[in-house]
């Protein structure tokens, strides 16, 4: 029975090819990829991120995930407009690793919930510091006088 199924499936292949049917696809001459690459087995995994544009943090534990949005708060507290909106943001992720303390689940990794006070006071500092301008001139280039080698101070002194 898999011989005649066998037979009438290389028959039908035979037939599109005669008429043409697998002509001009997508992807036809060029290289497939990863071939010749070492084997991967997380492979189909990164080419579904990829070609869904997602992040690769995704793919970490909660735990991680957080301390890597921990490290972030500067970066995305940066262009709040207002002090609020900033004490906001921290207690909604304080909200999410107090969560996650609760029920643990991943790796043991120390998160703890962010100090709101720092991040304002920090956030704070950042808008009024003074952007510092120069204006433009020319820089001078001063001559420096050749300095002696160590080894030719050396000897001088000996």
């Amino acid at each position: 029975m898999t011989e005649a199924w066998d037979a009438a499936v290389e028959a039908q292949i035979r037939g599109a090819v005669q008429r043409g049917e697998f002509d001009d696809l997508p992807g036809m001459g060029k290289p497939i990829p990863g071939k010749g690459a070492p084997y991967d087995e997380s492979w189909w995994i990164k080419s579904f991120l990829e070609r869904e544009a997602l992040p690769s943090d995704l793919l970490l534990p909660t735990p991680l995930q957080l301390r890597r949005r921990i490290d972030q708060v500067p970066d995305e507290v940066r262009d709040l407009p207002t002090e609020q909106s900033v004490r906001d943001f921290v207690g909604q992720l304080n909200a999410q690793i107090v969560a996650w303390l609760r029920n643990p689940e991943g790796p043991r990794v120390v998160v703890r919930p962010v100090n709101a006070e720092a991040v304002v006071h920090r956030w704070r500092a950042e808008r009024t510091r003074p952007e510092i301008t120069t204006p433009a001139v020319e820089p001078v280039t001063a001559v420096a006088s050749p300095r002696r080698s160590w080894w030719l101070r050396w000897r001088r002194r000996g």
